[in-house]
């Protein structure tokens, strides 16, 4: 039996986590002393705990996100219902030393619940702080009471120097590889500041990015190239930040791409939209079919909105006025739909302070106008609409420690308290508003983005794709578990198709 345990909820089977790889990979001389226990997200929470029922490590480490959030609190206090009853029972008691970190709990309150079955809570970048945390547990011989702590112990670490940690790529299975996505990281943080995410947190130390060096990375992803992996995401935020080395790094896997004659490999990023230089488009440009897919954050075309909760900073970065940096954004959007084979993802989200239905829905026509530009003048056959393009629709999220609450008061923003924090009404977007946009979210999800009809952009507009999705929640009730026949009968019933 392992001495360390580290465990998580993800939010699927093929999403390994490599955050608790990294982890286990920086143990040092304890490395060998840690196991990794891996969960999804719909798993029955008997499955989750079966592991435990025989298992007795002496620090249980669980990382925590804000979708495993409520499941992962779920499990906690079902670990302490079962060493209760293992009391109760007069068997031999060990209750771990709990150890918590992850972005979620790295800024919620004291007082959160989830805290009441921790004795350590790690905010910020685990790599080196649960090393020394674990020597220290370990060397002390420290035993647990059995019963859950007081009071959680919090240790705020800095950001790891990401030249030197060690890296965990070795540390996906076999099974990993040829079965699920496998994650990888090129950079850590982000040079700007929306308020809605986390990266705009001062305190972190988090305002730029670390790169990790280049030739050792890219050996690393030539030996899982080697080993069979099929899907590269790349967890960097803003991937084309430096264009030259984006574009090794692209070249690298055209190559791999190339030599494979376009078969297996994907690769996955998420990028700048106001940063496509010529340099950057004509190695994309090169991608073939099915390779590559691009996730592309423009979240609001209202400038209002986007200045207001500091989008602004890509303004000071590309040296252009907000009205103009959406237009490069619209620009860039509309390179990858005419001159790539990209298949392109792009959020929006809805619920912004200030930001009314009307707005959004300008800024989704917009959108929609770019990305169902057909491919005519590349060279290529066109490609069918939807072949290559997703929308996604969020609902703004106040994550704990984001400074978008600092918007709460003057444009009334209030959001649910529990995980994963969406708005329920603003000002200017109400409670009724902003549900017809999660209802619309959802069959677009559905409808568009799985293929269930063909991309129409005049029947796909904002106020048209409304109506409809108001009609099919009226008509089935509900936006999920509907039997995809029916749906599509029910759609086309509705566009006299």
């Amino acid at each position: 039996m392992k001495d360390i345990f580290l465990t998580t909820i993800n939010a699927k089977w093929i999403h390994p986590s490599l955050g608790l790889r990294l982890l286990k990979a920086n143990l040092g001389a304890l490395e060998d002393r840690c196991e990794i226990l891996e969960f999804a997200l719909r798993q029955p929470l008997a499955e989750k705990l079966e592991p435990f029922a025989s298992a007795s490590p002496r620090i249980l480490a669980v990382s925590v996100s804000i979708w495993n959030h409520l499941a992962t609190l779920e499990l906690l206090g079902e670990l302490e219902k079962m060493r209760a009853g293992q009391r109760q029972g007069h068997r031999p008691v060990h209750r771990p030393v709990i150890v918590l970190g992850g972005p979620e709990v790295s800024h919620l309150p004291p007082e959160a619940e989830i805290f009441r079955y921790a004795d350590y809570v790690i905010r910020g970048e685990g790599e080196t702080a649960f090393r020394v945390l674990c020597e220290k547990i370990l060397a002390d011989g420290y035993e647990h009471s059995g019963t859950p702590p007081s009071a959680a112990q919090f240790i705020n670490a800095e950001n790891v120097d990401v030249s030197v940690i060690k890296s965990a790529y070795h540390l996906y299975t076999d099974e990993d590889i040829t079965k699920k996505l496998i994650y990888v990281e090129a950079s850590r943080g982000c040079p700007f500041n929306c308020e809605f995410c986390l990266s705009a947190v001062k305190d972190r130390a988090d305002s730029g990015v670390r790169e990790f060096p280049l030739e050792p990375f890219l050996s690393e992803m030539d030996e899982l190239v080697r080993r069979g992996v099929k899907t590269f995401k790349f967890l960097d935020r803003t991937f084309n930040i430096n264009i030259k080395r984006a574009c090794r790094i692209m070249e690298f896997f055209l190559e791999k791409i190339e030599r494979k004659k376009g078969k297996d490999i994907v690769v996955h990023f998420e990028m700048v939209p106001s940063l496509f230089p010529p340099a950057l488009r004509q190695t994309l440009s090169r991608f073939p079919p099915g390779t590559l897919r691009l996730e592309i954050g423009i979240q609001t075309l209202n400038p209002q909105a986007a200045a207001r909760i500091c989008r602004a900073g890509w303004q000071r970065q590309f040296n252009c006025q907000q009205s103009n940096c959406q237009e490069k954004e619209l620009d860039a959007i509309r390179f990858l739909r005419e001159k790539t084979n990209a298949i392109i993802h792009v959020d929006l989200i809805a619920g912004l302070p200030g930001e009314d239905l009307v707005s959004f829905g300008m800024g989704f026509d917009r959108l929609i106008s770019c990305l169902a530009m057909p491919n005519t003048d590349n060279g290529k056959a066109p490609l069918p609409e939807t072949d290559n393009i997703e929308i996604q629709i969020g609902i703004l999220k106040l994550l704990p420690g984001a400074p978008i609450s600092r918007h709460n008061d003057a444009f009334g923003m209030c959001y649910n308290s529990l995980p994963p924090y969406e708005i329920k009404e603003t000002s200017a977007m109400s409670a009724a508003d902003l549900l017809r946009i999660k209802n619309f979210a959802r069959f677009w999800e559905i409808i568009v983005n799985r293929r269930l009809l063909g991309f129409d952009a005049n029947k796909f507009t904002f106020k048209k794709f409304l109506a409809l999705s108001d009609f099919l929640y009226a008509h089935f009730g509900k936006n999920w578990g509907i039997d995809k026949n029916e749906l599509l009968k029910t759609v086309k019933s509705f566009f006299n198709l």
